[in-house]
């Protein structure tokens, strides 16, 4: 049985604990966090063992999840795969595109399984969805949640956007060919909101906007494609459907079964470690979302340099 630990168990990395404390496909044998009050009560919860230093750990496990502050992915990562251990690293998947690089190479030449906590992507919803998508036209998204001190060290685009970007990636499946973006510090020193839009060579425009610090929470996709518009709730995992029938407009809503996303997430990791057909984001679909993240805060920061010397 596949031997797994949690490395940072924060809200989400207490979140990975619940679920894998409860799949019979691995057994969740330790929790690591700095924090040894938050490790030992992570650990009591789920009836498992504290650790309180990352590389301890490392004899107790076959595989990890690492959901550590993401200056901190690169190193932790990079050294669990040298040792032969399968990874699960939270979005993003590291902070600079050389690092995810590396990531992505060591995984290759060791033949280790690297995934990326994309976790929206199993999201019932947009499963469903994708199925009725074909040749999109225009993509519309909008990712708005209030301030929490989570994920502060990093800009919103590598905090929020990434999501979007990756799920955006996956749907046009083409290559961006030009992109305009804007951002704005808000109550950070990084880059609170933001919005960003991208043509594809397809000819498909995404334009996507992202923020930490709204009223509410607020995770939609909007599809428009060839005689048809796909809206997609992400939070109440809701699907509806809108064509033009007898010169009037039609709405269906889809049946989604729903489920938890980072549980299908977690399932989907464990059974490609044991060579069943497991389909997680893989190493090179994080560093793509991840290449095309900093292209668009590059974008953004040229314009503040710009607006500066005004």
């Amino acid at each position: 049985m596949n031997r797994i630990g949690v490395i940072g168990v924060g809200y989400l990395g207490s979140q990975h604990a619940r679920i894998l404390s409860s799949i019979s496909e691995c057994k969740l044998t330790c929790v690591v966090d700095i924090d040894k009050e938050r490790a030992d009560s992570v650990a009591k919860q789920y009836n498992t063992i504290p650790v309180y230093n990352w590389r301890d750990a490392i004899s107790l496990i076959d595989s990890a999840v690492v959901a550590t502050p993401t200056s901190t992915h690169f190193e932790i990562s990079k050294e669990l795969m040298e040792r032969g251990k399968h990874v699960l690293v939270e979005k993003p998947l590291t902070e600079k595109v050389e690092e995810a690089e590396e990531l992505v190479d060591c995984a290759r030449k060791a033949g280790i399984v690297l995934q990326v906590g994309h976790v929206e992507r199993f999201n019932p919803a947009l499963c469903e969805a994708k199925k009725l998508m074909n040749n999109p036209r225009f993509i519309e998204v909008h990712r708005l949640g209030t301030f929490s001190y989570r994920s502060i060290d990093i800009d919103v685009v590598l905090d929020l956007m990434i999501h979007d970007i990756d799920i955006v990636l996956d749907i046009v499946n083409s290559e961006p060919v030009e992109i305009k973006s804007a951002g704005v510090k808000v109550l950070t020193s990084k880059i609170d909101i933001a919005n960003a839009r991208i043509e594809f060579e397809s000819g498909c425009v995404a334009n996507l906007t992202a923020s930490r610090v709204y009223g509410k929470k607020i995770r939609k996709l909007r599809v428009f494609q060839p005689f048809k518009y796909i809206s997609i709730d992400y939070k109440d995992q809701e699907v509806k459907i809108y064509s033009l029938e007898n010169y009037s407009i039609k709405e269906e809503v889809l049946n989604v079964e729903k489920g938890e996303p980072l549980k299908i997430e977690l399932l989907n990791f464990i059974r490609t470690i044991q060579g069943k057909d497991g389909k997680g984001v893989t190493g090179e679909e994080g560093l793509k979302a991840l290449k095309l993240a900093h292209k668009i805060l590059k974008e953004m920061k040229s314009d503040f340099l710009v607006n500066e010397r005004k």
